[in-house]
């Protein structure tokens, strides 16, 4: 029977700022797209078996205890140690960071005592494990080519074909180091340049903590906002400068159910928040980057703007089914691309005016087409604003009054009124102050429950979602007013399971997300409430919730989207960005309530717009 892909906490990333590739703790590549993160699979193992392309080196026998991993300190450079009754042995992961290079996995095994018997398996598939390459040897390498891609493998041991997989048997001793390089090229290109896997290894780690050395960061919780950052970064698609949202698609939110999206792309939502982690962070140059490729992507008419884009700012982000995929653990479909890049999304313009507010005010200054777009999106959301959406959660019902949506909205005006005021941007400042405060009211009449004491998801509706804890956060309303105060302990009433945050409560028949079954706690909005918990004087409350967060990460600091607090495994796609950043702030805020609680003053939660 065919082997079955790990589970989702069980893998570690390892990347080149192009791409990336998860490493199973079997010793596996059981994902990686090449030549970018939103290529085709030629290792699809995580969403199908061993049959979709995978590549595994591990002891021939394994009769130890379970493989112990770690990064290398401050890298993204992977060591798995191996113990077996005949010795231990060190395999070693990392993709250099390529610039202009084609791009390559550098896989090192190293015996550290005794003898110990290896077997490198190679599946290659092309296609999303779909097309079984035309395999020879060539120049003393191992070449797969079927039509656009071809991939070289160079080792100095002996490679043999058993069926579809080429293997490897070989044994190490202490000191001995055993090289493996997987390049990819277009098919069409002469072979490659040989690539040194031992200078590649020393370049690689010296390139991650170079890159470290900027963190501001130094409180107790250094290490976890150290691999967040690292993750993000790792997630950065570095010739543009745009952030994926993951790595992956369709790592499920219910292990069999259909909830399964396509993440390798990115989305402006996370725009806001990814800017203030990497500024407060000392990550000027990617906050820079990022910004950059924001100002590209939205460029064009205010009502063309989407909510995602490609890497690179495409926009036509078309979803089909891979239908000769099982999924991860049978959970079908399989979707590449995403079809909510079409939806209308209110929030959206609210994140756009919150980047260009705190990239201005910490002194990224926009582009002047970015600023002409203001006013013509300002323009549009005017009328706009008004209209039902599909929300945050890009739900696929009837659309609705999302009350998040409607106050991005009034973030959208708010912004813009700072601008003016504090930056000397032009524009109709009193028109604007108007429309903020008009939408403000709007709010707060209607989409707050009087008889529960909380704002709930959508007008009309008694459904909270977990969102509306970001109030604060945008300076809509301050974290101690009752309000405020009210939502956050519904939220902790009404969507709380094992203490973790969920969404909505998806799955009911009244659901809005117009799908069937539920899924696991957003572990975003798990970081939220904590956040939101610190302003109202509840630090010990949120420190343990912080704390609880961080023990649910994986052997190597990673997170997905969300976390089954009843099976207790991660769900989602893998690793998340918007988890690891709302991860980074909290362990600022965390430390900013301690030092002022040590000086004995009161604290407010800072919103974004207050951070410059």
């Amino acid at each position: 029977m065919p082997a079955q892909p790990a589970a989702i906490e069980d893998y570690a990333l390892i990347g080149d700022l192009l791409t990336a590739a998860l490493v199973g703790k079997d010793g596996s590549i059981d994902w990686l797209c090449l030549p970018r993160f939103d290529s085709p699979a030629c290792f699809a193992a995580l969403l199908g078996d061993e049959d979709n392309g995978r590549w595994r080196i591990a002891p021939a026998e394994q009769d130890g205890p379970y493989p112990r991993r770690r990064y290398r300190d401050d890298t993204l450079v992977l060591d798995t140690a191996w113990e077996t009754s005949t010795g231990q042995v060190l395999i070693t992961d990392f993709m250099p960071p390529r610039g202009e290079d084609a791009p390559c996995v550098v896989r090192i095994v190293e015996g550290l005592s005794g003898t110990v018997d290896m077997r490198m398996e190679l599946r290659l598939r092309f296609d999303y494990g779909r097309l079984l390459p035309w395999m020879r040897h060539k120049d003393g390498q191992l070449t797969g080519i079927a039509g656009p891609d071809a991939v070289w493998l160079s080792t100095p041991v002996r490679l043999t074909a058993h069926g579809p997989a080429h293997i490897s048997s070989f044994r190490v001793t202490p000191g001995e180091r055993v090289p493996f390089v997987l390049v990819w090229r277009p098919s069409h290109l002469p072979t490659p340049d040989p690539v040194d896997p031992f200078d590649a290894l020393h370049a690689t780690e010296a390139y991650w903590r170079l890159w470290l050395r900027r963190l501001t960061y130094d409180g107790p919780y250094r290490d976890a906002v150290a691999r967040s950052l690292i993750t993000l970064k790792a997630l950065t698609y570095e010739p543009t400068g745009g952030i994926v949202a993951a790595p992956t698609t369709s790592l499920p939110e219910e292990i069999g159910g259909v909830r399964n999206w396509d993440y390798r792309y990115c989305w402006l939502r996370d725009a806001g928040m990814t800017l203030e982690a990497l500024l407060r962070s000392g990550f000027t140059a990617e906050a820079d980057a990022w910004r950059g490729w924001l100002e590209r992507a939205v460029a064009g008419r205010p009502e063309d703007v989407q909510i995602m884009y490609g890497i690179a700012g495409e926009r036509r982000l078309t979803e089909w089914e891979v239908d000769w995929l099982p999924g991860y653990e049978g959970s079908r479909p399989v979707r590449i691309g995403n079809a909510a890049a079409a939806q209308r999304q209110l929030d959206v313009p609210g994140e756009v005016m919150d980047a260009i507010h705190l990239a201005v005010g910490c002194g990224l200054r926009p582009r002047r087409h970015l600023v002409e777009l203001q006013a013509v999106l300002l323009d549009h959301l005017e009328q706009a604003w008004r209209e039902p959406d599909q929300g945050l959660w890009e739900t696929r019902g009837a659309p609705r009054h999302y009350t998040h949506s409607k106050v991005m909205c009034w973030v959208a005006f708010d912004r813009a009124v700072r601008l003016a005021e504090d930056h000397a941007r032009p524009g109709p400042v009193e028109r604007w102050r108007e429309v903020r405060d008009l939408i403000h009211r709007d709010v707060c009449e209607r989409a707050f429950d009087p008889e529960r004491g909380t704002f709930t998801q959508s007008y009309g509706s008694r459904e909270l979602d977990a969102a509306l804890l970001q109030i604060p956060q945008t300076g809509f309303l301050p974290p101690d007013d009752p309000r405020v105060i009210g939502t956050v302990d519904a939220v902790r009433r009404e969507l709380l399971t094992d203490g973790l945050v969920a969404r909505y409560s998806a799955g009911r028949a009244d659901s809005p997300d117009g799908l069937p079954g539920g899924e696991g706690a957003f572990l975003a909005c798990s970081f939220w409430l904590a956040d939101a918990l610190l302003p109202l004087g509840r630090e010990d409350e949120a420190r343990a919730l912080y704390e609880r967060l961080l023990s649910l990460r994986n052997d190597v600091g990673l997170l997905a989207e969300e976390y089954d607090p009843l099976a207790r495994r991660q769900l989602g796609n893998f690793p998340q960005a918007f988890t690891h950043v709302p991860l980074i702030r909290v362990a600022y805020e965390l430390d900013r309530h301690a030092t002022h609680a040590r000086r004995g003053r009161p604290t407010e939660a800072p919103s974004r717009a207050a951070e410059e």
